[in-house]
């Protein structure tokens, strides 16, 4: 299976904790993090649901942007979230 890098969001619940990462595997990397097998932050405060992913060509430009979007204001994130998922 070809790797491609991307950026995601998941959060415990509407308007819950957010969590932003990035990797090259998005569908086993939600896997882990829905059967809680990697302890930390998501299994602790319960943050599965996927609600925002962006692809990238290369994993530099991914991290870029993870750290981006981590610098930013809570409510610029909820505000892109719901750019593309209002739900």
């Amino acid at each position: 299976m070809d790797k491609q890098p991307c950026v995601y969001i998941l959060s415990s619940k509407p308007y819950g904790t957010l969590y932003i990462g990035v990797t090259s595997d998005l569908v086993g990397r939600l896997y882990q993090h829905r059967t809680d097998s990697i302890a930390g932050f998501t299994r602790r405060h319960a943050v599965h649901r996927l609600v925002r992913f962006e692809m990238f060509g290369s994993m530099e430009a991914a991290i870029l942007r993870q750290k981006q979007l981590k610098r930013w204001h809570r409510q610029w994130k909820i505000n892109l979230i719901e750019s593309d998922n209002p739900h």
